[in-house]
């Protein structure tokens, strides 16, 4: 973990622990802080703004009632990041994974030379993910996307961190060869040869 990395959680431990004497300004600062990554995080579980909309708001209601409660086992990021994945799982199940058009997500905007050329790297890359599994997005996301350990992965997945390195070996192994094919050449790797 960096210093910025380092400097980020002990604010949010001290929102959090703010958040558990009821304060309300704790909790709208963390969920502003952390709104824009779980939109861009559970858009690899579905592409449903209203299902994204919806866990997130879960999510920061079980932060608010369990901020108490939290140990301190991991980085706050972390923790919200596991309740976020585990409530998105839950909504799953209960209305099922039925993708609308990626136009109606929130998006994370930055700037760009070429709005154009990021468009279409972006649509590429989505396209691609597209191919993956559900938990292999999520694995891609957490890790590239959001910038957190295979550790961290296996404590939000609530998985082994074998398990998660398996679904990161498998989704790079697949994009390497789905995202030439959607650009138009050969795939440049198969599984298990070289």
């Amino acid at each position: 973990m960096n210093d910025a990395d380092i400097n980020t959680d002990a604010i949010d431990r001290s929102l959090l622990q703010r958040m558990a004497t009821g304060d309300r300004a704790a909790l709208a600062t963390l969920y502003h802080s952390y709104h824009g990554r779980l939109c861009r995080f559970l858009s690899r579980l579905t592409r449903r703004a209203d299902v994204i909309d919806e866990v997130i708001n879960d999510c920061f209601w079980i932060a608010w009632q369990k901020a108490a409660e939290f140990r301190g086992d991991s980085r706050v990021s972390t923790w919200i990041m596991g309740i976020a994945y585990r409530c998105g799982l839950k909504a799953l199940r209960q209305r099922g994974d039925e993708p609308v058009a990626d136009d109606t997500l929130p998006e994370e905007h930055t700037p760009s030379t070429d709005p154009e050329e990021d468009r279409e790297l972006r649509d590429w890359l989505g396209k691609g993910l597209d191919r993956l599994s559900a938990d292999q997005r999520v694995v891609i996301e957490l890790v590239y996307g959001v910038g957190h350990s295979l550790d961290d992965v296996a404590v939000i997945m609530q998985c082994p961190v074998g398990t998660v390195k398996a679904r990161l070996f498998h989704a790079r192994v697949k994009l390497r060869n789905v995202l030439p094919a959607l650009a138009g050449s050969p795939p440049i790797y198969k599984e298990g040869v070289r």
